[in-house]
């Protein structure tokens, strides 16, 4: 068995979420050979050098999976991507590139946190190549802390503003975008989180059936997607 999970946008003032995770750790996910995070794990992350007791607190749990026997796959979301090596020793996980391609049942499927698949969304665009540039990158890790923290949540609020005033099409994925990656990889399955908006659509790539499944975030309840004989079946649970 598979486990995928994404935009659970775990913080401190979210309590329940953490309890909730905690407990799919330690209950569910010990039957999963891996469980893969598709990005935006943590609302908000502004180096491995500030982490947090309880970011240390949800490596643990992570660490204590891992050692368990369950290999687990992190993908950077648009809201941690400063993730580091340091947090995935601590925490046992393996860092994934986004795409990623892997093979679930002999299948290549593709894995991408989704961000990337906005392009309709040109402010948010022009503002990711600019964060996940190489130089960009290596300038923020080296910002005093302080200046992390005022710079993460100016970004935060200003996309919180920003989301709430654009047309839903605007910031879901665009459509043209989907067959042209999945032809790319050479896949009939794409897996993505981040639109919170979890749904199976089918489409056709390349005059092949093809289906991409959306991720559920995790906010009132939590989203699971499972993989295993049954094949793929995505359910929310309660969070208590």
């Amino acid at each position: 068995m598979i486990l995928l999970i994404s935009d659970l946008h775990l913080e401190e003032q979210r309590p329940d979420l953490t309890r909730a995770f905690v407990h799919f750790l330690a209950g569910r996910a010990r039957a999963a050979e891996a469980l893969y995070i598709l990005g935006d794990f943590f609302e908000v992350w502004i180096g491995d050098d500030g982490m947090t007791p309880f970011q240390h607190e949800i490596a643990r749990a992570l660490r204590q999976l891992s050692d368990s026997g369950t290999q687990i796959f992190l993908m950077h979301g648009n809201r941690d991507f400063l993730i580091g090596k340091a947090f995935c020793r601590e925490a046992g996980c393996t860092l994934l590139k986004d795409p990623s391609l892997v093979r679930f049942d002999g299948e290549p499927v593709l894995l991408m946190h989704g961000d990337s698949l906005c392009t309709q969304d040109l402010a948010y665009m022009k503002l990711r190549r600019w964060l996940r540039n190489p130089l960009s990158l290596f300038i923020l890790r080296n910002l005093p802390l302080a200046t992390r923290h005022k710079l993460a949540r100016k970004l935060r609020n200003e996309s919180r503003a920003q989301t709430s005033m654009k047309a839903s099409e605007i910031v879901d994925v665009t459509p043209t975008e989907v067959p042209q990656i999945m032809t790319e990889y050479g896949v009939r399955t794409l897996i993505h989180g981040h639109t919170h908006r979890p749904a199976v659509h089918e489409l056709q790539v390349a005059g092949q059936a093809a289906r991409r499944i959306v991720l559920g975030d995790w906010d009132k309840q939590g989203w699971a997607l499972q993989i295993d004989e049954n094949g793929y079946q995505q359910a929310p649970f309660p969070l208590a």
